[in-house]
């Protein structure tokens, strides 16, 4: 047996597993305080790994073929980005002053106005549905953010924060074309078919990418469900009302162009990225905030899982990656 066949072998395990293995990395993320706070600082960097792994998995024609006949990733971008913020703002504003838990607000409308996490692609790719279409709606999400994002929060917070909009917009377009960079030049020194015989391997990287990426986010969320334990659970219920409850209704709206798109588009719309919210306020918001981002992780992480078992039950496409 050669060097390299435990760890190439390990990473195709991984790969096959890839589901379970996240919905299992909430709970050590919790579990271990010390691993969490350990892991933090990889946060950034791992981000960009995963859109890079993201760009190298999916094939430039999957992309293309999006791209050439836009009309349904424009009309999930324009669903994700401005319907879904814009009905949590005017909810926000019919219960202004009732709000149970001061703070919660700004959570929530950085919740809804943040674009699809950068691991969507990366985690549809485990789930088998379509990673082209969620990493191209990822993109046009994202585009989008620094307009979008930026005016759904001065509506509903007010300028306190300082969010800057060209600020975010740099570190976005940097991580985007950086990452699909180094992809493209990683697909063109192997060729296609190389990555196509990886996809497991690949798969297998992603865990262990989203892994380091799941527990960083955990820590501190140990900490206050033991000197807070209500609040924590009335959190944590919203999370996945609201992670779920979007998830379900965009599948539901885009059910007529078939489940496999309509679960990819509601797993988009259910799985956003306040991570880059919190980093363009520079830290300037309600400790609330911080504990509620950790929280809704783990709707998050456990929604692959249950899209896999949903998929194993579809009618085959010819198309499916």
């Amino acid at each position: 047996m050669s060097f390299t066949a435990g760890p190439l072998a390990a990473l195709t395990w991984l790969g096959r597993r890839g589901t379970q293995a996240l919905a299992v990395s909430t709970l050590i993320g919790v579990a271990l305080p010390p691993l969490a706070a350990l892991l933090k600082p990889l946060f950034a960097s791992t981000l960009f790994v995963l859109l890079a792994l993201a760009f190298l998995r999916v094939e430039p024609g999957d992309m293309r073929r999006h791209v050439v006949k836009p009309g349904l990733v424009l009309a999930a971008t324009g669903w994700t980005m401005l319907a879904v913020p814009a009905l949590c703002a005017a909810g926000l504003a019919f219960f202004r002053g009732a709000e149970p838990v001061p703070g919660l607000s700004v959570a929530l409308i950085f919740q809804t106005a943040a674009p699809p996490i950068m691991s969507s692609p990366a985690l549809i790719a485990l789930t088998g549905l379509d990673a082209s279409l969620s990493l191209v709606t990822l993109i046009a999400c994202t585009a989008l953010t620094p307009l979008t994002a930026t005016l759904f929060a001065s509506l509903v917070i007010g300028p306190a924060l300082g969010i800057s909009a060209v600020a975010l917009g740099i570190k976005l377009l940097l991580m985007l074309a950086g990452a699909a960079v180094v992809a493209t030049l990683i697909r063109r020194a192997t060729g296609a078919a190389w990555i196509e015989r990886q996809s497991e391997r690949i798969d297998g990287l992603n865990v262990i990418a989203l892994f380091v990426f799941v527990v960083a986010l955990m820590d501190g969320v140990a900490a206050n469900a033991i000197a807070h334990p209500i609040l924590v659970i009335g959190l944590l219920a919203l999370a996945f009302a609201l992670a779920l409850g979007l998830a379900t209704l965009t599948a539901l709206m885009f059910a007529p162009a078939g489940w496999w798109t309509a679960l990819t588009l509601g797993f988009a719309a259910g799985s956003r990225n306040m991570g880059l919210m919190l980093a363009a306020a520079a830290g300037a918001v309600p400790d609330i905030v911080w504990l509620y981002f950790g929280l809704a992780q783990v709707p998050i992480y456990l929604m692959p899982q249950l899209l896999r078992l949903l998929v194993q039950r579809l009618p085959p496409r010819a198309n499916a990656r």
